[in-house]
């Protein structure tokens, strides 16, 4: 049983310094953020609106 418990801890230890080197890629490569900046989506121009649909499908 403590052998077990001793690989928990080192699974979660591993498990936190993977998240942590993950938010630190996330930080030092991502966009800066500012207050009040618009969020951007990206649309392909040609995509089809489908919110423009005006036929009902129910019979």
């Amino acid at each position: 049983m403590k052998r077990l418990a001793t690989w928990v801890f080192y699974g979660i230890g591993a498990i936190a310094i993977v998240y942590l080197a993950l938010y630190a890629y996330a930080v030092f490569t991502g966009r800066d953020l500012q207050p009040g900046d618009p969020i951007h989506i990206f649309r392909k121009p040609d995509a089809p609106s489908y919110s423009a649909v005006s036929t009902s499908l129910r019979a």
